[in-house]
């Protein structure tokens, strides 16, 4: 079935134009073209001077829709896309419920990518991560320098009782709170100090029996009504989502960071650690890296094993060469320390490798089971 056929128009800087019809037309089908809602299979479209296939022709763009619902097809990555995020972490928790680092990886990418708000979010909708919860989406973007608001937006997918927890935030002092887009509930900020300082109350949405939407009361209510428009095209390259093809599409769990646009980059890096055999270790590998414009962090279950991926993008050649020469060196020193400390973690480190092409660099190498085990033991130990 075809829903439009040989349409062909332009509108020019400056006019008023209407697109009219009667119902089934089409007039929705292409708006929804133009604003990347919907591909067309044949033709082209462009719209201010750029193809519909760049999410920048769509950034002057507002749009309102003939009606405000939840379509039941949108994922929890497709609610977010609208977001211009600094940082996106990602953690398919139903590929790690059986791992033995699972809690680590979940904590360092919840911690990478919006400072560790997924838990809270989580112990505040008393949602069960070992049961309820099969993929964690979350997003985020710091205060500005020049005073504008940060947020934070955390997704959940997974089988939920939106009736149950509801009635469970009910009883704990939420306010519920409607806009034509949805309901969500209004949690008091319980870390505010007597001064009046703290993060601020937060909203949570069931938006359905698949999905709880989570964050600053702003970031909940702009999820709400972008995601009843139908969402938009992180997946197909906005913000963050142009850097996806950085990413192994099998990764169980990733963080894109933008360092550029995080003011207290230090604090970023030591924030974003990528737990091989010890702390130290890790945040000197991360710590040679902060000439970075862009973080691209990943671990891929493999059976028992565990692969750790860690990419760099920078400004130029040159400073790609001299961070690629820094991580070399940290991994010469890490691996002549193991050998007093942990000898058997000295043949590990021996296949991780560091690469280089034109403007980032990255170090990859995959943990065996056994060693994933020791860390998992000496994690429950600590």
């Amino acid at each position: 079935m075809k829903a439009l056929s040989d349409i062909d128009f332009a509108v020019q800087p400056g006019e008023l134009f209407g697109l009219l019809g009667p119902n089934g037309a089409g007039e929705t089908t292409t708006v929804k073209i133009l604003l990347g809602l919907t591909h067309a299979t044949a033709g082209s479209a462009a719209l201010l001077g750029r193809p519909v296939s760049d999410p920048e022709s769509r950034r002057p763009v507002g749009y309102l829709p003939e009606g405000h619902r939840f379509p039941g097809y949108l994922t929890a990555r497709q609610t977010l896309s609208i977001f211009d995020a600094a940082s996106v972490g990602v953690i398919h928790v139903a590929d790690l419920r059986s791992r033995p680092l699972a809690a680590r990886l979940f904590s360092d990418t919840d911690r990478i990518a919006v400072d560790g708000d997924a838990q809270h979010f989580l112990d505040e909708a008393r949602l069960n991560p070992k049961e309820d919860v099969d993929l964690v989406v979350a997003a985020g973007s710091p205060k500005g320098t020049g005073g504008s608001d940060g947020w934070g937006l955390v997704l959940f997918e997974g089988r939920f009782d939106p009736a149950r927890l509801s009635a469970a935030l009910a009883e704990r002092g939420a306010t519920k709170k409607s806009t034509p887009a949805g309901d969500y509930y209004l949690i008091p900020d319980r870390h505010a100090d007597g001064s009046g300082h703290g993060s601020g109350p937060a909203g949570i949405a069931f938006a359905s029996a698949r999905l709880v939407i989570a964050g600053s009361e702003s970031a909940v209510v702009t999820a709400l009504a972008q995601r009843s428009a139908g969402g938009t095209g992180f997946s197909s390259g906005a913000g963050l989502g142009r850097h996806l093809n950085r990413i192994d599409s099998g990764a169980s769990a990733w963080a894109l960071v933008d360092v550029s646009r995080i003011p207290a980059k230090d604090s970023a890096m030591r924030r974003a650690k990528v737990h091989v055999s010890g702390d130290d270790a890790a945040t000197a590998i991360v710590s040679s890296m902060k000439s970075v414009q862009l973080l691209a962090l990943q671990a891929t279950a493999k059976g028992d094993a565990l692969k750790l991926a860690a990419t760099g993008l920078v400004s130029d050649a040159e400073t790609a060469g001299l961070m690629e020469d820094a991580l070399r060196g940290v991994l010469a020193a890490w691996r002549l320390a193991a050998q007093e400390k942990s000898p058997d973690t000295v043949s590990v480190l021996r296949k991780f490798t560091v690469s280089r092409h034109k403007d980032t660099v990255s170090i990859s190498g995959t943990l065996p089971g056994a060693t994933v085990r020791a860390l998992a033991e000496k994690k429950h130990v600590d």
